[in-house]
């Protein structure tokens, strides 16, 4: 059964920042692309960025220079370096390989003085 966790959001004041993390298990991570999403209520989850297997990276324009996307594959762990941080930054994040079907439960970000 596939199974991702992820963790380290929480209440953030404009222009923090905050690091997430996703925990794969029940796949082969190392093989899969990965990418990091957001949604806000009532709106559609958007991709934030992504990662290759070979580590190139892919960023949505909104946040480019101030995401990071990262892989330990000895960990099974996907991160998110988020600097910067706008309000319009609040959502819950997921991750989810790019081509596999699994979403996990999301942590929450909010960024708010």
């Amino acid at each position: 059964q596939v199974q991702l966790v992820e963790s380290g959001g929480g209440l953030v004041q404009p222009g923090g920042s905050v690091r997430l993390s996703c925990v794969g298990s029940g796949i082969i991570f190392r093989i899969y692309a990965m990418g990091w999403y957001r949604q806000a209520p009532g709106k559609q989850r958007e991709s934030v960025a992504s990662i290759t297997t070979d580590g190139r990276t892919n960023y949505a324009d909104s946040v480019k220079v101030r995401f990071s996307i990262s892989r330990d594959n000895a960990k099974n762990t996907v991160y998110l370096q988020m600097n910067s941080l706008k309000p319009e930054d609040t959502d819950v994040y997921y991750c989810k390989p790019l081509t596999y079907f699994a979403w996990g439960q999301g942590t929450q970000v909010t960024v708010s003085s």
